[in-house]
């Protein structure tokens, strides 16, 4: 009996030994990621051996790792009904319900295994994979810590705590605490060395929160190691263009697309390309930008990547109508898209299409929880139709004796992104030291703005002047009526009506003078960098005397960063009476300046950052058929923004043209604004 019991024992271990040996080629399969091949492998095994235990988990993993998680689970459920304490099957049916996503369950099952063996290597590391896919990073670190502690340097284990910090860093930077996530992809770098996708992450996180020059030295890290160059040179460039070093931003990405058909990572061709075309798009050439993407539309006509690039293209060219249309393929192919949502709210804002603009900025959030941009775009928009307030204090003295004081406010306060209700109250005290001549004014008005169409707004106040002067006190009706029209893209076209009281010193202001203004604004401008401004004046007086004006200005944009412009401007005033003692009123009048312009804009979304404006100008003025006369202009501000809702600057003018003042005197003067936004967002959206 012992005999044949031995050779039975003998029998059996030799037949596990062989079977063993026989799938091998499956395991080996398993092992180098040829699930299909793994997957018909053990499915032959099993129609010889069905029971087989073995057989049975290989082929479950093979299926579950080849796309049919679903089977995979329930393979495992029949697995462990038949084994119920076999650690291995509750192993492979732990990561089966990870397969399927199934997280929540995955947390407390395997916890369970972990309470059974708390030094299982395998319970450990699925149960800190589980809690990072379910974003609880902090306890995941914890647990792959456990499971590094059992086995030593486990490669599995150690991609594993990589990626739970890169996603615990995203998570913090997606709640704006970018000090905290910093310090998780430094921690990162100690155990993962100069780590790519940690110094990407890291560089991003950097541009996000603005740290540009931090931004830079990440992508110099990057590109020490020869393999990521190409990687780094695109980040750069985005860096540059983000300090407004724009030629610096297309000599980069130059640098990279000239090595695109050498490059050996196919996955590096799209954004290299893309970031040369945007390169082009940012220092405004064209031409090359539309021939690029038009190469790539005709071999791939409906890639998403493409068409931002057309849609960027056709914003930065005012073309916002096309912008649109290609902004909406990309979201029927992909209602998720960053691009084509917050896109096309960008294209939908300049069109005046606001209430679709915010729309679209929401969907943003909805797929891009808490993401920067699509918020400051909100912010920004938001901020457009706040009621807010603005108020100003000035100075002025000329070389007439006239000095005045004036305080000027205006309330603005949105109903609608259509409908905005106007308000302003206006004071002045003028006086001259040599006639002894004094003057106060008041004018209050009310009204409204409305956006008829997308292109069309409408704007107009009426009020009251009430006037005290030497010799009569009177009160004179004031109003101003415009139109804003957008006719064509890059054109902008004001036409109005305007009647108010000729107010620069006392003496004008004792006249009484009534001026019934009738004007057009009309504006163009290119793409480039040239611009024409012109203004035409038709004015009718209480007096009998009526007034020509015309105005234009010819300019080209030197930079954008901040705004920097010169250019030219040639005005002609004639007026039908001469009456010069009383105030500036020439027969003809013609004057031609060159000037200069930098502006530094305040930007709504930065707060605690300093703005600013210098304008100077000089040239030559003909006064009737008098010689010509030199003119100086020079005009400047100097502001801060305090918070997302207040400003103030500090501002002052000097200019000896003749035309800048009713009386004809060069003059002089100085205040200070301050604006403040009366609430955090717009009163009618929740």
């Amino acid at each position: 009996m012992i005999i044949k019991k031995l050779l039975l024992l003998f029998t059996v271990l030799a037949s596990t030994v062989i079977y063993s040996q026989e799938m091998q080629e499956g395991f080996t399969y398993l092992e180098t990621g040829k699930y299909a091949k793994a997957e018909t492998f053990f499915q032959t095994v099993l129609k010889d051996y069905p029971n087989n235990k073995t057989a049975r988990l290989c082929y479950g993993r093979a299926i579950g790792l080849n796309g049919k998680p679903e089977e995979a689970n329930i393979l495992f459920t029949n697995l462990l009904a038949d084994y119920p304490s076999d650690f291995e099957v509750k192993l492979n049916y732990g990561e089966s319900l990870l397969w399927n996503s199934n997280f929540t369950k995955a947390k407390t099952y395997f916890k369970s295994l972990i309470d059974e063996d708390p030094k299982s290597f395998p319970a450990l590391l699925s149960y800190a994979n589980t809690l990072s896919n379910l974003k609880e990073y902090e306890d995941a670190l914890v647990y792959v810590n456990k499971a590094l502690e059992v086995l030593p340097g486990n490669p599995n284990a150690l991609t594993s705590k990589k990626y739970m910090y890169l996603g615990y860093a995203y998570q913090k930077q997606q709640a704006q605490q970018y000090n905290e996530a910093e310090s998780l992809l430094k921690e990162n770098l100690t155990l993962f060395n100069n780590d790519k996708e940690t110094l990407l992450n890291l560089a991003n996180l950097y541009l996000i929160a603005n740290r540009l020059e931090d931004a830079k030295a990440t992508y110099d890290l990057l590109a020490t190691n020869p393999n990521n160059k190409i990687t780094a040179l695109n980040g750069l460039a985005l860096v540059s263009h983000l300090n407004g070093k724009e030629k610096v931003a297309l000599e980069l990405s130059k640098q990279a697309y000239k090595s695109i058909d050498t490059i050996s990572d196919p996955s590096l061709v799209q954004p290299t390309t893309e970031r040369h075309i945007q390169a082009l798009i940012w220092n405004k050439q064209f031409k090359p930008a539309d021939k690029l993407i038009a190469n790539l539309i005709s071999s791939k006509p409906n890639e998403n990547w493409i068409l931002a690039l057309r849609a960027t293209l056709n914003i930065y060219k005012s073309d916002f109508k096309k912008s649109v249309t290609d902004y909406n393929q990309i979201l029927v192919n992909d209602s998720t898209s960053f691009d084509g949502n917050l896109g096309k709210a960008n294209a939908l804002k300049a069109l005046g299409f606001y209430d679709d603009a915010y729309l679209s900025a929401e969907n943003t959030l909805k797929f891009y929880n808490n993401q920067k941009d699509a918020s400051n775009f909100i912010k920004n928009l938001n901020t457009t139709f706040t009621p807010s307030y603005e108020g100003k204090a000035s100075y002025t003295f000329d070389n007439g004796d006239n000095e005045a004081f004036a305080f000027n406010n205006s309330l603005e306060f949105p109903l609608s992104t259509k409908l905005k209700a106007l308000g302003s109250y206006n004071y002045r005290n003028t006086s001259n030291s040599v006639t002894d001549n004094k003057a106060t004014s008041n004018d209050f008005s009310l009204g409204l703005a409305y956006q008829l169409l997308p292109n069309v707004t409408f704007r107009g106040t009426a009020g009251i002047m009430a006037a005290n002067a030497n010799d009569t006190d009177y009160t004179q009706l004031l109003t101003d009526l415009s139109f804003n029209i957008k006719p064509f893209k890059l054109q902008t076209l004001d036409i109005g009506y305007k009647r108010e009281v000729q107010s620069f010193n006392a003496e004008l202001l004792d006249r009484e003078i009534v001026q019934n203004n009738y004007y057009a604004n009309y504006n163009l401008s290119t793409n480039f960098k040239l611009g024409w401004f012109t203004q035409y004046y038709y004015t009718s007086q209480n007096d009998d005397n009526t007034r020509n004006l015309l105005f234009t200005s010819l300019y080209y944009n030197i930079l954008s960063k901040p705004s920097l412009k010169a250019g030219l401007n040639y005005q002609y005033i004639t007026f039908k009476n001469q009456v010069p003692t009383i105030y500036f009123s020439p027969n003809k009048f013609n004057a031609v300046e060159v000037f200069v312009n930098l502006i530094k804009d305040e930007v709504i979304t930065k707060p605690k950052e300093w703005f600013y404006e210098l304008t100077a100008a000089t040239g030559l003025q003909y006064i009737e058929d008098d010689s010509s006369q030199s003119t100086y202009r020079i005009q400047a501000k100097l502001g801060y923004k305090f918070s997302s809702r207040a400003a103030a600057n500090i501002f002052g003018t000097r200019s000896n043209i003749a035309s800048a003042t009713a009386a004809g005197f060069t003059f002089t003067e100085i205040g200070i604004r301050f604006k403040w936004y009366l609430f955090d967002s717009p009163t009618f959206r929740k």
